[in-house]
């Protein structure tokens, strides 16, 4: 029985009811003071707060997407090995965005689940890959689009950014706004193991900086009409995802000509949910500091949307680092609100504007 399934919440939560019915109704044979009657009383409060808990963490679960699996909710989700010489693109399933006309893809585009296969991360990830209705329309068959890798925080689930963020129906509508240009959209989690390796490439272990800075572009480009060039790609995401789009775009400036880091953080979290990192590499800590790397590394021509808020924000005077450290030929941009938080509320106020900014600073060849 999967984690996210209506099956499973729907059991918890008759379970819950029950139990409570059952506590109700066996109570007043445990009214009197001795031992055993105690333990039965505090035994009945006791499982119907697990089944409280666990129908409203499933719950929960399902509303933010934050684990898809068992596994994955364990931590023991382990990372895919590529097969040599597979396909780079395996195509697992189709649906249609929620917009009108989504049921015809010249009119709605189409969503398509996918594996992607990693060369020299030597790894394979899911990804939710959105083709506007443009890349479908007659004659526009040879026509190339310009491209955005778009990443969750973590946890997450790239179902969040279909189904919570709601980037293809943003995108769609900032089209037939004529706010921006149609663009692919490649949506992912911003790791390739149930680990939070934060796009770093741990040594003897995953390779997610390898993965993202290179393999996801080329694995896309060589299946979807999409260009190579870095001024074809741009990154975006939001808390760790921003991290890493924030990083991508300045450390591998041959690869993504803009990143946007929404509510971004600027250095690696070290905790349980990340391991080890850098095994004792003091030198690939320090780089993977975003801060220090703008104050000691040569800053390249990408361009950095970064969003805060004046209230609400844990990342606001860092943010203003941030903005201060960039130097040309790198330029910065920045969304700055008054209230706002760690949330989705935040970034979906947040996404439309930026893939407006980050749709005017890519091209299609």
């Amino acid at each position: 029985m999967g984690l996210t399934s209506d099956t499973l919440l729907v059991s918890s939560m008759l379970c819950t009811v029950l139990m409570f019915a059952f506590t109700v109704w066996w109570w007043p044979r445990l009214v009197r003071r001795d031992w055993r009657r105690v333990l039965g009383r505090v035994g009945l409060i006791v499982v119907v707060q697990a089944f409280l808990f666990a129908s409203v963490a499933l719950a929960a679960n399902r509303s933010f997407l934050l684990y898809d699996s068992w596994a994955d909710l364990a931590g023991q989700k382990r990372q895919s090995a590529a097969a040599p010489g597979g396909a780079a693109v395996r195509v697992l399933g189709r649906q249609a965005p929620e917009v009108p006309g989504g049921g015809n893809p010249r009119s709605g585009g189409v969503i398509e689940k996918v594996t992607l296969r990693g060369e020299r991360s030597r790894t394979a990830a899911e990804a939710y890959v959105y083709l506007p209705p443009e890349y479908f329309q007659k004659g526009g068959e040879q026509r190339r689009f310009p491209a955005a890798v778009v990443l969750t925080g973590y946890p997450g689930m790239a179902e969040n950014l279909v189904k919570g963020l709601r980037y293809p129906k943003t995108a769609w509508t900032q089209v037939k706004q004529k706010k921006m240009q149609p663009m692919i959209l490649v949506m992912m989690r911003p790791t390739i193991t149930s680990a939070n390796t934060q796009c770093v490439d741990v040594p003897g272990g995953p390779q997610s900086e390898a993965f993202f800075g290179a393999d996801v572009t080329r694995a896309i480009s060589s299946t979807y009409r999409v260009g190579t060039a870095p001024r074809n790609w741009g990154i975006i995401g939001d808390s760790t995802g921003g991290y890493c789009a924030l990083k991508m775009a300045m450390q591998h400036p041959e690869t993504y000509a803009a990143g946007v880091g929404l509510s971004a953080e600027y250095k690696p979290e070290i905790d349980g949910d990340s391991g080890d990192l850098f095994h004792g590499n003091k030198n690939e800590e320090k780089r993977s500091d975003l801060l220090w790397h703008l104050d000691n590394r040569p800053q390249g021509k990408s361009s950095f949307l970064v969003t805060t808020s004046r209230q609400g924000e844990p990342n606001y005077k860092a943010t203003q680092q941030f903005i201060k450290k960039v130097k040309a030929p790198a330029r910065v941009s920045s969304i700055t609100l008054d209230h706002g938080g760690h949330n989705f509320n935040t970034w979906r106020r947040e996404i439309p504007p930026a893939l407006k900014w980050i749709s005017g600073r890519l091209g299609a060849e």
